[in-house]
């Protein structure tokens, strides 16, 4: 299984990144790379108030693909599978009341 390391510094690009519309939350990752529908990816995840990564496992649930209409940026949705750190929870204690926001966001 391919491993992705994130790193956010930035609460807003956290925001933009974070998918709460799946089951257990997920991750957009900006990449001109072409990844398939379903594919399992380890998520290596820093967020802005850690020092330490936290793992999730994955799979593609979102595909945006390099040149898309939209003026998203090409990239992948991952939706956690295994999400044991509680990843999902951690992030939308740290986005708070920004989680029901109007800002557009890499993906809805």
């Amino acid at each position: 299984m391919e491993e992705l390391a994130l790193g956010f510094t930035d609460m807003k690009e956290l925001y933009r990144c974070y998918m709460p519309f799946f089951k257990n939350g997920g991750l957009f990752i900006r990449s001109a790379r072409h990844y398939k529908m379903g594919q399992s990816l380890a998520l290596s995840v820093t967020l802005p108030d850690a020092l330490e990564p936290v793992v999730v496992t994955g799979k593609v649930a979102w595909v945006s693909p390099l040149g898309a209409q939209s003026s998203n940026p090409a990239g992948i949705g991952v939706a956690f599978i295994d999400d044991k750190h509680g990843l999902s929870s951690r992030i939308e204690k740290l986005l708070g009341v920004q989680l029901h926001s109007n800002e557009i966001t890499y993906t809805m």
